[in-house]
């Protein structure tokens, strides 16, 4: 069983991935992370993609697809995969099931459900590793990352205009896309303490995983 995680911008969507997909020993599919490494690559694929980043165009869905099957024809068998961060508009939700349904996969949608509110009060309180770019809300105290010591720091872009502008697209652009996986949609409270949030997904995903 593959998932797709959802989930508005401060829901803690990309910790708790990594923690579920730790658990059910699941492969992480992230976009920007597959651009960066196919890249580099010396391949037919990476080139092109190389070549789109090099002339500084945005990358197409009709791509970003193809990296999707480059990255799924390249798993071990019986591996399942924890799409995050995809997909982010109707379109991509629309292309990404048929290239499921192609290769036969059997997926869920997961949903961190938070308020707006609740998103935007946590977004303007992190800080970041400006190192390894490790999240840090805002109850954490010290000044420096836990795993490699260097400063943490508040990205440029968590101002309240710009968070709020992100939060918008978000709800115009990515929910519609959500509603695509109305019947497959699972939902995850997003707004206790970040510990309780995982037990919680890893009770609701565990029977769900080997079906």
């Amino acid at each position: 069983m593959d998932f797709i995680f959802f989930g508005m911008q401060g829901a803690g969507k990309g910790t708790l991935g990594k923690a579920v997909a730790e658990k059910f020993n699941m492969q992480i599919f992230e976009t920007g992370g597959e651009l960066r490494k196919l890249a580099q690559e010396d391949s037919e694929l990476g080139k092109k993609i190389k070549s789109i980043i090099e002339a500084g165009h945005l990358v197409s869905d009709e791509v970003v697809m193809e990296i999707v099957e480059n990255f799924m024809n390249h798993l071990e068998p019986g591996t399942f995969v924890l799409f995050d961060g995809i997909p982010r508009k109707v379109k991509q939700g629309e292309m990404l099931i048929d290239l499921l349904n192609k290769h036969n996969r059997n997926y869920k949608a997961v949903l961190i459900d938070i308020t707006q509110e609740e998103a935007l009060k946590r977004l303007t309180t992190r800080r970041i590793c400006s190192k390894c770019k490790t999240v840090y809300p805002a109850d954490y105290k010290n000044e420096t990352c836990e795993k490699d010591g260097a400063e943490l720091i508040t990205r440029a872009d968590d101002n309240s205009d710009a968070i709020k502008t992100r939060l918008n697209n978000y709800q115009t652009e990515t929910v519609p896309a959500i509603e695509l996986f109305a019947d497959k949609l699972i939902k995850i409270d997003g707004l206790p303490p970040i510990l309780e949030v995982r037990e919680d997904a890893i009770r609701k995903l565990t029977p769900i995983i080997n079906n």
